[in-house]
């Protein structure tokens, strides 16, 4: 087979030249196209990686652009499952082409027009294809009636039964049909029909429209268009340059897809459309595809003219018939989509890092938030402001002023007889002193943790990730249950403070008849003595309480030394402090929750970005293996996708899956209107 450059101009297949490659960014290497990949390098394996990070990837923040990289991320998966895994995996499957385009622009009856024969349905309602249709020879049935391709549609045949061998409605799933679909469900059904007006080997799927006024119906329409291995794209005269079908079709071109553009409709005289059409489609990144214009013509039986569809009849029989040209195709998109999804990989792993910022984010102003809030009552808990109030009033009527501060001014001696002899008289009065001490603290606690809310809530409000999560919560203010949960903490750190004056008054021998009067009565002056001290270590002067502090300090020295009484205020310190912690954690979980529902702070695109390198060095020794696989002697065309397929078939060139169309059937496919050709 020879190529003739004047065949090509007349279906608007342009020239080839070396040129034109560099400026569409891709090598001449034509050779390579045609022969079989085959994974030595890796490919396939490096692919499968790259799909399970995908898969695992979550992107459930509301970060800057997420709503995009969400369905970028939801189309990689697609294609990958739909298109390019299934692809690699049986090369020799038919090439299928998917009509698509916009709403009322004749998709339907193209098809039909093309087959000679109604294969599927158009009509003046919209949406009007919801169930695909997928036409293919009888004899390639089994390619799609499995789930080679489109793995998450269930098949139905043209009667509406299941096809042999093939899915059934509600198995696989993945995208939209996920979930399992039914003939109730059309959008989740792949409709089969075999016809022999189509060659073996080449496929037509009619889907939904890409505009249509069901969102199903338009994300399914990008996900069959994504497991295309060649698009021909019908718009209309006037509708051929609305921003929706230029927003796919510029996605086409970034990844190399192998397209064709159909203009429907035109009226006479308007013909400078297509003029306009062809500029937008070299200034979009198409100057490349074919374009093929059908003029406004009157319908007979629901179908287009012969001669309105023979430009594009003729140029699907010079692809059918071809299959170099076929695998060309298939070659050039299917690296066009590996080459796509490395970039868009490296996208979507800048994506999962801003998701992982913005867990860090989120979480600093939470842990930022409760650590003050602990720093706070940490602080008033050892600079004496405690020491006010009714627990100071408490303190002052337990120990009085004149017995122990004479024996404070005469003596040690006389110091420790008083404090023996002081607990063994009043211990009951005590607990009195325990419960101001509470109820201080608590107040402390509770309004630090209301503090900390506020905060919490206010940084989150600001920012649009945590602004999303806060829907529906009650988070800016402290639960009722808190008040309980601290009482029950301050009470427990008490008991730990009377736990080390009995530990510690036990290891004293000679004490023991003290502390089993006074245990209450020492457990309170060391609570006093840690509000008023800096690090469990002195005492200090604060206002009137520095009195109490230094009284409630050389009492427990009397009983216990120096030493013993600095490290009892360490620990004592230290245990109000984890207990404060404890309480603090589990209001900062109240928001913390959220984000280790979403594991959020799991992502990160480091893992992406290696499994995209290795997808990338593994295309590329497999296009090598391509290139030193076949040689420049066999005479192939010097093209890449499209620019091989011929225009002109002859009886030479027909495949033998054409020639056994020709036999044995009545129809009046495209075979037969162009060639004329009679029974075999």
């Amino acid at each position: 087979m020879t190529d003739k450059p004047d065949d090509d101009a007349a279906l608007g297949v342009p020239n080839v030249d070396a040129g034109s490659w560099q400026r569409a960014g891709r090598p001449p290497t034509p050779a390579a196209i045609v022969a079989e990949p085959d994974d030595e390098s890796g490919l396939m394996g490096a692919l499968e990686v790259l799909r399970a990070k995908l898969g695992a990837l979550r992107l459930p923040l509301e970060t800057a652009g997420v709503a995009t990289a969400r369905t970028d991320l939801r189309r990689a998966t697609d294609q990958l499952d739909d298109y390019l895994l299934p692809r690699l995996r049986a090369q020799k499957a038919p090439l299928l082409v998917v009509v698509g385009g916009s709403t009322g622009a004749g998709k339907s009856t193209l098809v039909n027009s093309v087959l000679g024969e109604r294969v599927t349905q158009p009509g003046v309602l919209r949406p009007t294809t919801r169930a695909p249709v997928l036409v293919h020879h009888p004899l390639d049935g089994r390619w799609f009636s499995t789930d080679r391709v489109l793995p998450g549609m269930a098949r139905v045949t043209a009667s509406g039964s299941r096809p042999s061998g093939g899915m059934s409605p509600g198995s696989g799933g993945h995208g939209p049909a996920q979930g399992g679909g039914s003939p109730s469900e059309p959008s989740r059904t792949l409709r089969l029909v075999p016809s022999d007006s189509l060659p073996k080997g080449l496929a037509l799927l009619d889907a939904p429209d890409i505009d249509s006024v069901d969102t199903a119906n338009r994300e399914l329409a990008a996900q069959l268009l994504g497991a295309a291995d060649l698009w021909l794209f019908v718009t209309t005269a006037a509708r051929y340059a609305d921003a929706v079908p230029w927003d796919l079709l510029l996605q086409a071109a970034a990844r190399k897809a192998q397209v064709a553009m159909v203009l429907d409709r035109v009226d006479p005289g308007a013909e400078a459309t297509a003029d306009d059409l062809r500029d937008m489609m070299v200034e979009h990144g198409l100057a490349d595809s074919p374009l093929f214009v059908i003029p406004e013509s009157d319908l007979t039986d629901g179908m287009l003219p012969e001669d309105a569809v023979s430009e594009v009849s003729r140029w699907l029989t010079g692809l059918g018939g071809d299959a170099d040209a076929r695998r060309r195709v298939i070659a050039a998109t299917r690296d066009g989509v590996v080459d796509s999804l490395v970039v868009r990989a490296a996208e979507l792993a800048d994506a999962a890092d801003a998701q992982q910022a913005a867990d860090v984010r989120l979480r600093h102003v939470v842990d930022r938030a409760y650590a003050d809030a602990v720093a706070h009552v940490a602080a008033a808990t050892s600079d004496g402001a405690l020491l006010r109030g009714e627990v100071l009033a408490r303190w002052q009527d337990f120990v009085g002023t004149g017995e122990f501060f004479r024996a404070i001014e005469e003596g040690i001696g006389r110091f420790r007889d008083a404090v023996a002899a002081f607990f063994r008289g009043r211990p009951k009065e005590a607990p009195q002193v325990e419960q101001a001490i509470a109820h201080g603290l608590e107040s402390v606690v509770l309004d630090a943790a209301e503090d900390a809310a506020e905060r919490s809530y206010e940084g989150w409000r600001g920012d649009a990730a945590g602004a999303a999560l806060l829907e529906g919560l009650e988070l800016s203010r402290t639960p009722a249950a808190l008040r309980a949960e601290v009482g029950g903490q301050i009470r427990g750190w008490q008991g730990d403070v009377l736990g080390l004056v009995r530990e510690q008054g036990e290891s004293k021998r000679g004490k023991a008849r003290a502390l089993s009067f006074g245990v209450n009565g020492l457990g309170v002056a060391l609570m006093i003595f840690v509000f008023a001290s800096t690090g469990g270590l002195t005492g200090i002067e604060v206002g009137i309480a520095g009195g109490s502090a230094v009284l409630a300090q050389r009492l427990l020295e009397a009983v216990f030394g120096e030493d013993a009484v600095r490290r009892l205020a360490v620990q004592a310190r230290d245990r109000l402090r984890a207990r404060i912690q404890a309480v603090m954690d589990g209001q900062a979980a109240r928001y913390t929750a959220q984000l280790d529902a979403l594991g959020s702070a799991e992502a990160g695109g480091a893992g992406l970005r290696v499994a995209a390198a290795a997808v990338a060095s593994a295309a590329s020794a497999e296009r090598g293996s391509r290139v030193d696989a076949v040689a420049p002697a066999e005479g192939l065309t010097e093209s890449r996708g499209l620019r091989g397929v011929r225009a002109g078939a002859t009886s030479e060139n027909l495949s033998d899956g054409r020639t056994d169309l020709a036999e044995g059937t009545g129809k009046k496919g495209f075979w037969r209107r162009l060639f004329g050709e009679g029974d075999r």
